[in-house]
């Protein structure tokens, strides 16, 4: 089964809310050679939010947030650094939020956030 529409889907949930709540997206499915993050962004104290989506359409396999595993954690975090290495960064306030993003049958969602889900 081909899950990408359904997470890009995901995604562009999660950027909308994000940009509800007066964050601003810096990137989208930034890629580099150790890893990816679904979205960077920036609220509005400053701080650099680095944000894992996971969708789902139920809760067969767990709650999305647990997919978020202490491996997967540390590949978020190393490509976090990398990101922040490569813009030159000094002196930012980062963390690392993770959302939820559940699709119903009936083309509803709901979204749930989970600011600094995980910490370096």
């Amino acid at each position: 089964m081909n899950t990408k529409p359904l997470g890009n889907f995901g995604e562009n949930v999660a950027a909308d809310y994000l940009r509800q709540k007066r964050y601003t997206i810096m990137e989208r499915q930034y890629r580099c050679k150790i890893g990816e993050i679904d979205i960077i962004a920036r609220d509005n104290t400053g701080t650099v939010v680095f944000v894992e989506v996971k969708t789902r359409r139920n809760d067969n396999y767990g709650q999305p947030a647990l997919a978020v595993t202490k491996h997967k954690q540390g590949k978020i975090i190393r490509t976090a650094m990398w990101y922040a290495h490569l813009k030159r960064f000094t002196q930012i306030n980062f963390r690392f939020d993770v959302i939820e993003v559940y699709m119903y049958p009936n083309g509803e969602y709901r979204v749930q956030h989970y600011i600094n889900a995980f910490e370096v």
